[in-house]
């Protein structure tokens, strides 16, 4: 049975915009000097932000294992990701 403090605490939980707390998405370099969103964080990527590939997946990120490169784009977006959401709880 859920408490008055309990439903004050959900509500707030639930009014927080969620926007700020989105997985961070990888990006790839494409031909012609651009950008293009890629399937997935890369392993090396991964370990430099320093998360394990089962810690990506609890935190709902996604993981292409086959893809060999490493961003610094991605591996900055991963760490400010990382940062937010253990200071969250």
């Amino acid at each position: 049975m859920w408490t008055r403090r309990d439903w004050h605490q959900f509500f707030q939980t639930m009014n927080v915009r969620w926007e700020r707390y989105r997985p961070a998405r990888p990006i790839a370099p494409a031909p012609d000097q651009r950008t293009e969103p890629a399937a997935g964080f890369s392993v090396g990527e991964l370990n430099d932000a320093g998360l394990t590939v089962e810690q990506a997946e609890i935190f709902g990120l996604p993981v292409d294992i086959a893809r060999l490169s490493s961003h610094t784009a991605n591996v900055s977006a991963l760490r400010v990701f990382v940062r937010q959401a253990r200071t969250r709880r």
